[in-house]
């Protein structure tokens, strides 16, 4: 979502190039990377309150303070909106949610040493400043009203459009926070293998990093509200993407979906232009109301390409989307789980065996219950706890088939033994939390901006 806009590049002159686009990430296993995102809750350490844009310890301050370690600035209108430095990016979300988008990586152990590094970085200039950061699934204590927007002007046009299309967009943009990885296909045969298997394996994910069970003070019955969110936040461009598992899937099929998906805007010369509801086909045609005789370039369908949200998204690589945020290690262990499952041939043929028969009904079914029961989520005879640990077998085996050592010579595997843990227990990150709600904490969320802060 908040990635800058891309340069205009070429006309487009052929839906092949459409499919072309996607169709040019395929890579040779010895080219395949790791690109891990996560993103966190910025708050006044003081008041608890979200931290607006503006003022000496705002947002703008943070970015600014982060270029001493030599973090080179994006502007929108005068206004620093993100960083980039080494293939790394750090972004806004339109609640202020401050993300790292790490640069493609060979191992797990890179990604950690990058996620700490920049956790370092981040701390060095929030305590200056007086703030903290919090790794959670959904914003624990402040509503909407609360919740200052960052002054980046595609976020205006959602904004006004979210709520057309559901009840929870504004919620999804402002209060919430997920960390994902994005990971690389060899060609259209494997996008489609790894595209089904992770599609159906995302509630896995949600069930084992579920950790957004409070809302305003209070727990919301939810241990994963941040996924429950995302099932009405807007219908056209979310969801689990049945027609996936259909005869016929490939780039072509995606990129029909894609076309179907409305816009929301148009970039050019600096500016964002509201195309919200209108259609990318017609755009194709020079009928865009918002742009009337003009025809989309290769940058305008890359923009269009990151307005979609499915579970599971397509563009030059996959990106799993189905994890809240949280601390540390499930930052290293989100991308752990993933590469384990999808980047070792045995272990993603063992994952595809594990889910290939399961019915839309059942995948469905999953997806609906996983945000309320998490790993007691009841599946075929038994519960999502008993998929998780077998899930985790396999993507232990592809970790270690994989033998990408630290300099220790310990392959990735350890990476997993959190998400182990809490599959072994049943109880997700969630409950920790509204037990010590219950319990230690009084009834009250404000301990969880100490105890769990990064």
């Amino acid at each position: 979502m908040s990635a800058p806009p891309k340069s205009q590049g070429e006309p487009i002159t052929s839906r092949a190039q459409l499919v072309e686009y996607f169709s040019s990430g395929s890579k040779p296993k010895a080219q395949w990377r790791i690109g891990t995102e996560h993103e966190k809750f910025v708050f006044d350490a003081k008041t608890l309150r979200p931290v607006p844009y503006e003022g000496p310890n705002g947002i703008g301050a943070i970015l600014n303070g982060l270029t001493r370690f030599g973090w080179e600035k994006i502007e929108e209108e005068g206004k620093v909106i993100a960083l980039t430095k080494d293939g790394c990016g750090i972004t806004l979300e339109p609640g202020g949610q401050f993300e790292l988008s790490g640069a493609p990586l060979q191992s797990i152990h890179q990604t950690c040493a990058e996620v700490g590094n920049h956790l370092s970085q981040v701390k060095a200039i929030a305590g200056e400043l007086g703030i903290g950061f919090l790794g959670m699934g959904f914003q624990p204590k402040w509503s909407r009203a609360d919740t200052p927007w960052m002054p980046k002007a595609r976020y205006q046009i959602m904004k006004r459009h979210m709520p057309r299309r559901g009840q929870l967009g504004l919620d999804m943009m402002l209060r919430t926070c997920t960390v994902q990885v994005n990971l690389d296909f060899l060609d259209e045969a494997d996008m489609v293998k790894k595209l089904r298997t992770s599609l159906a394996l995302q509630p896995v994910a949600t069930a084992l990093f579920a950790d957004s069970p409070f809302s305003e003070d209070k727990p919301n019955g939810f241990m994963s509200y941040r996924a429950q969110i995302w099932t009405d936040t807007d219908p056209d461009r979310t969801g689990p993407l049945p027609f996936a598992f259909e005869d016929g899937m490939g780039f072509e099929r995606y990129t029909d979906y894609l076309l179907d998906v409305p816009m929301y805007f148009v970039y050019r010369d600096g500016k964002y232009i509201d195309a919200s509801g209108q259609s990318f086909r017609d755009f194709l045609n020079g009928k865009l109301p918002a742009l009337p005789g003009e025809v989309p370039t290769t940058g305008d369908w890359s923009d269009h390409a990151t307005t979609a949200f499915p579970d599971v998204r397509v563009k030059k690589f996959l990106e799993m989307r189905g994890a809240d945020g949280g601390p540390w290690d499930r930052l290293c262990a989100l991308p752990a789980l993933w590469v384990g499952l999808l980047y070792d041939q045995t272990a993603l043929e063992a994952a595809w065996d594990l889910c290939k028969g399961w019915s839309r009904a059942e995948r469905e079914a999953m997806r609906r219950d996983v945000p309320r029961q998490a790993l007691k989520t009841r599946f075929r005879n038994g519960t999502v706890r008993d998929v998780a640990l077998e899930v985790l077998k396999i993507a232990r085996l592809g970790l270690n088939n994989r033998k990408a050592g630290d300099l220790a010579g310990a392959d990735e595997s350890g990476f997993l033994n959190v998400l182990q843990t809490i599959a072994e227990s049943g109880e997700c990150p969630a409950e920790e939390k509204l037990k010590l709600y219950e319990t230690k904490w009084n009834r009250s969320v404000d301990p969880v901006f100490k105890e769990f802060a990064y």
